[in-house]
């Protein structure tokens, strides 16, 4: 009897054992994707000159906030990959993207259309461009190389989904007067407030991982002579602070004619990033008891990337490489990534000629993969004004754009 009864509960913890065992494997297993990520400061660590404001002749003279890169890898069961970094710089400048597009290639063997770079565009970071900051490029460039590989490294079962909120920190800055557009907050000119957010959890706890999410505005609240990442940089930093572990990345819009307002003054940018990450909070309908509004985002992952060529009105002038993305996950979210400082007027448009009723959501990005100067809108360059003087652009620019990201989608239907 005795032994009978050992061997009884010998079998039971077995069984237990193995049950316990199955759940946590079906719990990996359930997980649509994997998701690593990875962040890294890259402050400069002594005096350069400031991207952004050519009025400001001498170098940064301290740091107020430190700028970060940060990656996120995503990977899909078939084994599809895409990473995105996010930087706190000026823009994505050509030889910054081919130099890192061509690492990660040859040491991660991740092909270049599955490289997503995208920058906040604030004003307070390095230009890192300058001849006299090639000692930064070079260490930015090795650091982002080693931040995808750290990101690839580190993915785990998760899963995705896409929500978004709406914060009003933009306003439009063109205003008509008599004599033409100019730089001033206009509350009847078209914006986008929709805060787009892609959140990863963990597939056993459902616990936050990580939040990507995105806004169109410039990030220009301060001019001054110090390191700081804006609106967006206080954004993330609330949003770790208040979920710890968790890693937020900013994804910039097509904010080139929009601006945070007020300005001028440090609180601004607190505030303003304040409210950018309560919306992502909204988003992810925090302390709500029942998520209403998340969609769990599928694969398969696709992404393709292709120039298209922007001609300029001025004959000496060649034609400009404008670099278009789009990254999509299987019908229920698609990432259209545009090169540049894209005017709202391309946003809002896409959304609407790509967006049905059965998906998936449209998320349009800008200042992705090149920084060169403005891309106006077809409206906005014959309008006139700041943006629409900064490059001599053909006017079919904006068909142009546009029937490139159509091609590419009914690519990859």
């Amino acid at each position: 009897m005795y032994k009978t009864n050992a061997s009884l509960i010998l079998l039971l913890l077995i069984a237990t054992a193995t049950l316990a065992d199955a759940e946590d494997t079906s719990a990996e297993n359930s997980a649509a994707w994997n998701v690593g990520t990875a962040a890294a400061n890259i402050t400069p660590e002594r005096r350069l000159h400031m991207a952004g404001y050519a009025g400001r002749k001498e170098p940064a003279e301290g740091t107020e906030q430190e700028l970060f890169g940060k990656a996120i890898a995503i990977e899909d069961r078939e084994g599809n990959r895409v990473v995105s970094v996010t930087l706190d710089l000026i823009g994505v400048l050509e030889e910054l993207r081919t130099a890192v597009a061509t690492a990660v290639h040859l040491k991660y063997q991740l092909p270049p259309h599955a490289l997503l770079m995208n920058a906040s565009h604030t004003h307070c970071g390095p230009a890192y461009g300058r001849e006299d900051a090639k000692d930064y490029f070079d260490s930015l460039t090795a650091t982002l190389v080693e931040l995808v590989g750290q990101a690839l490294k580190e993915l785990a079962p998760a899963n995705l989904s896409y929500s978004f909120a709406s914060c009003s920190v933009a306003m439009n800055r063109r205003t008509p007067t008599d004599n033409g557009f100019v730089n001033h907050p206009n509350p009847n000119g078209p914006v986008d407030h929709t805060v787009p957010v892609l959140s990863v959890r963990n597939p056993d706890d459902d616990a936050l991982r990580a939040v990507v999410f995105g806004y169109a505005c410039h990030n220009t609240t301060m001019g001054f002579l110090r390191w700081l990442g804006d609106y967006a940089g206080y954004a993330q930093e609330n949003i770790e602070r208040d979920h710890p572990g968790v890693i937020a990345l900013f994804m910039m819009g097509c904010g080139g004619d929009q601006n945070p307002y007020p300005r001028s003054e440090l609180k601004y940018a607190q505030m303003h990033g304040r409210s950018l990450a309560t919306a992502v909070e909204a988003a992810l309908e925090i302390n709500q008891t029942t998520l209403r509004h998340q969609t769990l985002v599928h694969g398969p992952l696709s992404s393709v990337m292709e120039s298209v060529n922007l001609e300029f009105a001025a004959s000496d002038r060649s034609d400009f490489a404008y670099p278009v993305q789009v990254i999509r996950f299987g019908d229920d979210l698609m990432m259209v990534a545009l090169g540049t400082e894209v005017v709202v007027d391309y946003a809002l448009r896409l959304k609407r000629e790509l967006t049905t009723p059965d998906g998936p959501a449209i998320w349009v990005a800008g200042y992705s993969n090149v920084y060169s100067g403005y891309i106006p809108s077809k409206r906005v360059l014959l309008e006139g004004g700041y943006e629409a003087r900064s490059r001599p652009w053909k006017p079919d620019l904006e068909e142009r754009i546009v029937a490139k990201v159509h091609e590419l989608v009914d690519r990859h239907p």
